[in-house]
């Protein structure tokens, strides 16, 4: 079973999960990075571009979710080294200090509030999330071009690109796709009818809505909908 709360940290979320094998869905491409726990270890989820079907037995997770863009400066490494891979954090941080942090969860009651914890004290030793990034996300989610969007923030396409490599994994254009994925899933979920829930989410109409749920989530959106 999956379950998730708002993190005190800003725009981060705290999410377990404890899904069987059977239970397994696929992780969609949501524009964030996640630090993750299970059964004695610790890894970084990237930015995907792409669905991710966990493989092997279920196991018991918990995560922190962090808010578009912010996760690389908490971890120290830009967000494309990680696109599309789940990597152990000692390959990120040294062996020292990984086994400190896996000590200090095994010794929490409850793991996922102890990640939270960690993230907090990183992110008071980090420099503070650069608010551009921020205001291009927020544009990028209500829906507004990605050049309209550079022009507004008075960046160069060439730059907002190598920024958002950096910071997302990815272009602007590809966050764009991602985040209006995003938008289209929860519409549906709502129970907003497919061919309205494109145009509200800023699809040309429902077909190109089918094409772009195929290429990111890797099935129809029925599929996907009624799997949970």
């Amino acid at each position: 079973m999956y379950a998730e709360r708002a993190s005190r940290l800003t725009g981060a979320v705290v999410w377990t999960n404890n899904a069987t094998g059977s239970d397994a869905r696929p992780v969609l491409p949501d524009g964030c990075m996640d630090l993750m726990w299970s059964e004695g270890r610790l890894l970084v989820a990237g930015p995907d571009t792409r669905p991710h079907l966990p493989q092997g037995p279920g196991r018991s997770w918990a995560g922190i979710r962090f808010f578009p863009g912010t996760a690389p400066a908490l971890l120290g490494v830009p967000a494309h080294e990680l696109r599309d891979r789940r990597v152990e954090l000692a390959e990120l941080w040294s062996d020292a200090r990984v086994r400190r942090l896996r000590d200090r969860i095994e010794a929490a009651p409850d793991p996922a509030t102890a990640l939270e914890d960690i993230a907090l004290d990183r992110a008071a030793r980090s420099t503070a999330p650069d608010p551009l990034l921020h205001r291009l996300v927020e544009s990028l989610d209500e829906g507004r071009p990605v050049s309209a969007t550079a022009a507004e923030l008075d960046i160069g396409t060439r730059t907002l690109h190598r920024r958002c490599l950096a910071a997302f994994g990815y272009g602007p254009k590809t966050l764009a796709r991602i985040l209006r994925l995003q938008r289209a899933l929860a519409l549906a979920r709502s129970g907003t009818p497919y061919a309205e829930t494109a145009i509200r989410a800023g699809y040309a109409d429902q077909p190109h809505l089918a094409r772009e749920v195929r290429d990111l989530a890797g099935m129809p959106l029925g599929e996907l909908l009624g799997g949970g």
